[in-house]
């Protein structure tokens, strides 16, 4: 067995593994990147169902770290698809030259911290020492393929979003079936129905989509956030959610706080009739709920806004009792991922296309024809599982992670997750999670947050190769501490709430502990937690 000695290795080659190769290698280390796949772009390279698309804007949801990149790249639509993004990725991996230090179709298996460091084994047999282990693998990398009974009967073509083949699926004159409502599903059913004979939606909860508003982007917008990039990203960096709230098209608020005019006090939807936020409705649309500042922290208040919403679908869908299936119920806005769609609720006017409610006929099989449920049974030749992830710890737990005394992380995290700023273990010295749980991640424009775990990563070791410290793991007492902070700032939040059922949860997981694993304080608090840690001499830390 061949082993490859390395002062660090990072697995994934996405966003984070990228940025981190580069850093890394600046500073003089020597570094290597295992990615399972045959290229680089993690999400954005594995993702490529019909309509998969960015839900940040994409002068947004791009680099910082390098002006001229950020001049020289034209996005073409102001939310790109899949392949524009992957496109930006193999052009950053080019442009910086990041594949010779890149694996591809490596399967990192193990992770075994000992008296020399750690050793990663891989699925080829190879073996990597190194000092440092950077997990770059993704909040959404590992796809949740749920136990339906049957599956492996099916005689059909099954795929699943998280991974879609390379060469595509003609859907045309096919009978499909959609298995999941949720952004991918939401993404990929109007897209599917443009060419397939019939398409049937098996929905088990019904979503509560935003339009996306996606449109090709004006060169002067472009220009525009390209003249005030240093702005935007500073923005970006103190903001909640990473964004920069930047709009080119209107004048720019004065930078002194004390000069920009006072906004009167939001209204309470509480407070007003059903004929008052009909008109509101009738007047803002889905602006409506940023209207009112109750409605993400009162159940009864969210509740008047999902009425609007119901009330919304039965005008956009014309019969009735679709409708009525498509009408979400039971749990708040805002618990689960906000999902932006295109012509979702359209489509579903269309009369090739069915949906199928799992709550009102649960699935009892699928068999060699198609999907069986209470029903009866709908005969298919393509199924497409978009049944999402097993998010933020899937990737992690794939991996045997095994720190000081052969200590598991699976076993760790057997009651939950628990990381210090989600960027390490107590137990796993120089083992770190870039977006790991407890960070503010998937809740953020995750470059933002990504970038900020690189450089932060990358500060440190700089620290400790000029203070002589070759190792560094939180305390318990720290990660605890950090762990009753992010759950105090997510209560009382829609997040969290006792209907609220998501994979911010690990709900959709059997099995899964529920806990809320991202952070919801926000980027800018995170980032000042982070940068107060450092101030106090990486306090929680223990360098030795």
């Amino acid at each position: 067995m061949t082993t490859h000695d390395y002062d660090a290795i990072v697995v994934g080659a996405g966003f984070a593994g990228m940025y981190m190769l580069k850093r890394l290698r600046e500073a003089g280390l020597r570094v290597r990147v295992l990615e399972a796949g045959t290229d680089v772009g993690g999400t954005w390279y594995w993702n490529r169902y019909p309509g998969a698309r960015c839900d940040v804007p994409s002068m947004e949801y791009s680099y910082s770290f390098d002006d001229d990149l950020q001049q020289e790249w034209e996005w073409s639509e102001v939310m790109a698809a899949q392949p524009e993004i992957l496109d930006y990725a193999r052009h950053v991996a080019k442009r910086f030259d990041l594949r010779q230090d890149i694996q591809f179709e490596t399967m990192v298996e193990s992770a075994v911290y000992g008296d020399e460091g750690w050793t990663i084994t891989t699925d080829g047999g190879e073996t990597f020492g190194c000092r440092f282990c950077i997990m770059a693998t993704g909040c959404l990398s590992v796809s949740n393929t749920p136990d339906l009974e049957g599956l492996d009967s099916f005689a059909g073509q099954l795929v699943h979003t998280g991974r879609w083949p390379k060469d595509g699926v003609d859907f045309a004159g096919k009978r499909v079936a959609v298995v999941g409502t949720g952004s991918s599903g939401v993404q990929a059913i109007p897209v599917i129905a443009e060419t397939a004979e019939h398409l049937t939606v098996f929905q088990r909860t019904p979503v509560y989509t935003f339009p996306a508003n996606n449109r090709p982007l004006r060169e002067d917008v472009q220009s525009a956030y390209k003249e005030h990039y240093g702005e935007v990203r500073e923005r970006q960096r103190n903001s909640v959610a990473g964004f920069s709230g930047f709009n080119p098209l209107r004048p720019q608020p004065s930078k002194d706080r004390a000069e920009r005019p006072k906004r009167p006090p939001r209204p309470e939807i509480l407070d007003t009739t059903t004929d008052e936020r009909r008109a509101m409705w009738e007047e803002r649309g889905f602006k409506t709920f940023d209207t009112y500042r109750d409605i993400y922290r009162d159940l009864d208040a969210n509740e008047l806004a999902a009425e609007l919403y119901r009330e919304h679908i039965a005008v956009v869908i014309t019969d009735a009792d679709t409708a009525e299936t498509l009408m979400p119920r039971g749990y708040p806005i805002g618990c689960k991922r906000q999902v932006l769609d295109t012509d979702y609720y359209e489509t579903f006017n269309l009369p090739s296309v069915d949906v199928v409610s799992l709550q009102d006929h649960p699935l009892e099989t699928i068999s060699p024809a198609g999907v069986r449920t209470s029903a009866g049974e709908i005969e298919v030749d393509v199924l497409v599982l978009a049944t999402g992830f097993d998010a933020m710890t899937g990737a992690l737990e794939q991996i045997d992670i095994r720190g000081r005394d052969g200590r598991s992380l699976r076993d760790k995290w057997a009651s939950g997750p628990r990381a210090y700023l989600g960027l390490q273990m107590e137990g796993f010295p120089n083992l770190f999670t870039i977006t790991g749980p407890g960070s503010p991640s998937v809740l953020s424009n995750v470059i933002v947050s990504i970038e900020h775990h690189v450089e932060w990563i990358d500060d440190l070791l700089a620290h400790m190769r000029e203070s002589g410290h070759t190792t560094i793991e939180p305390t318990a007492d720290a990660e605890a501490a950090w762990g009753r902070h992010v759950n105090e700032v997510a209560a009382g939040t829609m997040y969290t709430a006792s209907t609220c059922s998501s994979w911010y949860l690990g709900s959709n997981i059997p099995g899964k502990t529920r806990q809320f694993m991202p952070y919801v304080g926000g980027v800018g608090r995170y980032r000042a937690a982070c940068d107060e840690v450092v101030a106090n001499g990486y306090e929680g830390f223990v360098l030795s």
